[in-house]
């Protein structure tokens, strides 16, 4: 459809106006229509890329969440929270006493 244009455009111009001024604008629509061709082009490669990238990190994200919800250390602080409280405690307060020494 845009070459369409582009060429009763070339004709429009190449009616009226100096010789120079037409080569110009029809090699400047012929410049434009490659470009957007081009362009179309990059868009969807760039398009079909972005949709993989989304489902390989879809199936990422949700091997990772199955993995999670088989693991020992959630089975564990499931079972016993005030443990696992305790444990986080202790860690956050060697971290502190480690960060502080440095």
């Amino acid at each position: 459809m845009a070459t369409a244009t582009a060429n009763t455009q070339n004709q429009a111009a190449n009616n009226s106006g100096s010789p120079v001024t037409n080569k110009a604008s029809a090699a400047l629509h012929k410049t434009v229509d490659t470009l957007a061709e081009k362009a179309a082009g990059t868009e969807e490669k760039l398009r079909e890329s972005a949709s993989h990238s989304a489902e390989s990190i879809a199936a990422q994200q949700k091997a990772i969440q199955d993995k999670w919800q088989n693991s020992k250390a959630r089975n564990y602080a499931t079972e016993n929270p005030l443990a696992t409280a305790g444990i986080a405690f202790a860690a956050g307060v060697l971290l502190t006493t480690l960060l502080r020494r440095s």
